[in-house]
Order: structure tokens, then C-alpha cells, then sequence
């Protein structure tokens, strides 16, 4: 992914090249971050694709992996809200959390498999990571969502807001883990954006009250 970023910064400085001689586009130097406190490489352009492709880490593998299914049962939590939730504000708030992660969760699914396609061609034999999804910090339990999905009202109100709340947190928690321990620039990017928008959830749900 690291690679694949730079060689979209390729492409646009292959752009301006052009307008300014073909010689400059073909010699024209990319620039491969790696993990943090590594030297970046610098690749050419015969480099993208071949076996200086660097394969993520285990912690972005992990944390990938986990993600996706903490996305998907928030998913289930959120799906509930519609029929069951009384307070505007508990909807209102289940329908973008919705929104939200169900585009996440695809993009992760969809960089997982990426990796997945690429790693054998690369010598790649880890593989991807098995995950203790109940080991995960935030996520409920099947009795949690068995009392949430019977739940209707002030009553579905206070729990789904008590649930999401430690579900959120335990995300959060998980992108700090991976922005100190992860190396590729996606996996980054993706914490970062679980990380602000999930910050500012919690904020939004703890200052619902509920009658």
C-alpha cells in the first residue's frame, strides 16, 4: 500500500512532466515511506509491482482484521435503532454511526483483500491473522445484544447508549494500539479517521440524556 500511494504521487508528478519534457517523467524518482524511525526508499518506476513491494505489518494486519468485525456489529446495534429507539437524538446518532462504518468496514475488507491478492506474489506466507473477535476491547456480548434487541424505548435508549459508548472506546483504543505499532500508510489512515469520527460520537452520546 505503501508503494501504491507513491505511485499515485507518480502519476501526478508524471502529469506535470509532461507538460515540461517526457525525459523528466521517465527518471523521475519515488519516494516509499516506511514504518515509523525507518529510512523512506527510493524507488524507480521499473520498482512498483515487483518484490520491493513491502508487505504490511502484523499489528496493521491485526488490527485490520479486528476492525472489520467490530464495524460489522455495530452494524447489527445500529440496525436495531429504527424500530426500537424513542429519542430522536439515539436515532439520529444510530443512522450516522450506520452510515459511517458500513463504508469503512468495506474499505478495510477491500484493503484486506488487496493484501491477500498481492502477498503470494511477493513471497508473502504469513497469511492473514485469526482474531479473537470476543477478545476484542468494546464489543459486547451475545447476552448484551440479546437484552438490546428486546429492548424498546428509554429503555433501548440507555442500553444502545451504554453499549456504543464501550464499543466506541474500545475502537478507539484499538487505532491508538495500531498508529504506534502499524507501518502501513492505508491501515494510518484508516485509524485516524476511526479515531476522530468515533471521538466525536462518544462526545455526542454521553451528552444525550435520556428521561
Amino acid at each position: 500500500m505503501r508503494i501504491g500511494l507513491a505511485a499515485a504521487v507518480l502519476v501526478a508528478v508524471g502529469s506535470v512532466a509532461g507538460c515540461t519534457g517526457g525525459a523528466a517523467q521517465d527518471s523521475a524518482p519515488i519516494i516509499a515511506p516506511q514504518g515509523p524511525g525507518e529510512q523512506a526508499q527510493t524507488l524507480s518506476p521499473d520498482d512498483i509491482g515487483t518484490e520491493r513491494w513491502t508487505a504490511p505489518s502484523e499489528a496493521d494486519l491485526a488490527y485490520v482484521a479486528k476492525m472489520i468485525r467490530h464495524h460489522e456489529q455495530a452494524l447489527e446495534m445500529t440496525a436495531l435503532a429504527p424500530d426500537r429507539a424513542q429519542h430522536e437524538a439515539v436515532r439520529g446518532l444510530a443512522a450516522r454511526i450506520h452510515d459511517t462504518q458500513g463504508p469503512e468496514a468495506r474499505a478495510m475488507e477491500s484493503w484486506r483483500d488487496q493484501f491477500a491478492a498481492q502477498a503470494p506474489a511477493h513471497g508473502h506466507s504469513g497469511g492473514l491473522p485469526h482474531v479473537d473477535h470476543a477478545s476484542m476491547p468494546g464489543m459486547a456480548t451475545p447476552e448484551q445484544l440479546a437484552a438490546l434487541r428486546a429492548a424498546g424505548g428509554a429503555d433501548f435508549d440507555r442500553l444502545f447508549l451504554q453499549l456504543m459508548i464501550a464499543h466506541h472506546e474500545g475502537a478507539m483504543r484499538m487505532a491508538v494500539e495500531v498508529l504506534t505499532t502499524g507501518s502501513d500508510v492505508r491501515v494510518e489512515e484508516m485509524a485516524t479517521d476511526v479515531l476522530a469520527t468515533q471521538t466525536d460520537e462518544v462526545e455526542r452520546m454521553k451528552a444525550i440524556r435520556i428521561p
